[in-house]
């Protein structure tokens, strides 16, 4: 397998990026590696903002371990669903995510589940869980992202724009090679290789200004919960660009819609209509201590 990853307009060759590395004799992918760096420092934010703001750290830590767990089962559920004739004639294969097939939107509900649950169990403000821990959440997909770019995977089609990204075909899953992409096929110096959209970059950096955006925004919101249906509208509109760009979709069952488009629109839609509740209900409630 040829291990180059090339950015031609950027003018980087990247000549030896691994999947994965040897510890001890042991295997490990770096696909792996890169997720445990985002939950990690994922927490440590989440932690400091919690301190910063007058909550319990220790509240978000111990919601970290819980969601982590939650948040790896709902992905790999996520994936299994919506790909499952892959599975569906060697079932046990489910429990092997070493293969891969975890979905980041499978995570990402999982995430949001954890923390309702940890909320309600511990009756804490649910809405300001949501936004603290929201923040975690989107470093988490920032980082995690670049074990796509380990993986040669979730890419999107042909391009020749300034952040086109050469992958050697012999790097990638023959089922993510599309047709035009097959059609815009190069050989260099013997090998060859498809050029594509790095969409994991492009949600990478969508996710950094997305973070950004919320950290400003908590020092100035109007309610709890205003930062995650920000969250919910930011990322939404991303994921439902990018969706459409890649080569890998999960497709609803019976249709051509890919199954995260669909529900990136939905969730963007939903965080619109609860900043406008959230909003309202706010103006009344200082109207009315106004009044009083």
């Amino acid at each position: 397998m040829d291990y180059r990853i090339i950015f031609p307009h950027l003018h980087l060759y990247l000549r030896h990026v691994p999947k994965s590395i040897h510890v001890f004799g042991f295997e490990i992918a770096l696909y792996g590696i890169v997720i445990a760096t985002g939950m990690v420092l994922a927490t440590l934010l989440v932690m400091a903002v919690a301190r910063r703001t007058g909550q319990t750290p220790d509240d978000y830590l111990n919601l970290a371990i819980l969601g982590i767990i939650i948040s790896v089962i709902c992905a790999r559920l996520y994936y299994v669903a919506f790909s499952w004739d892959l599975y569906k004639d060697h079932p046990l294969s489910i429990l092997n995510i070493r293969q891969g097939g975890l979905a980041i939107y499978g995570g990402v509900i999982g995430a949001v589940f954890s923390a309702w649950l940890y909320a309600r169990i511990k009756k804490l403000n649910m809405r300001l869980v949501f936004d603290t821990a929201v923040l975690g959440l989107v470093l988490g997909q920032i980082i995690g992202r670049w074990g796509n770019f380990f993986n040669r995977e979730a890419f999107g089609g042909y391009t020749d724009g300034l952040l086109a990204m050469r992958l050697p075909v012999s790097a990638v899953r023959a089922s993510d090679i599309s047709s035009a992409l097959a059609e815009h096929m190069l050989t260099i110096d013997g090998i060859q290789y498809i050029q594509v959209h790095p969409t994991f970059l492009y949600e990478s950096l969508w996710n950094l200004a997305l973070l950004i955006l919320l950290l400003l925004w908590t020092r100035h919101k109007k309610f709890n919960g205003e930062v995650f249906c920000l969250y919910l509208v930011g990322y939404g509109i991303g994921r439902a660009w990018i969706e459409g760009l890649r080569t890998d979709q999960l497709l609803i069952p019976g249709t051509s819609l890919a199954v995260s488009q669909v529900l990136s629109v939905i969730l963007a839609a939903l965080g619109v209509l609860l900043l406008l509740i959230g909003r309202r209900v706010h103006r009344r409630q200082k109207t009315a201590g106004t009044q009083s």
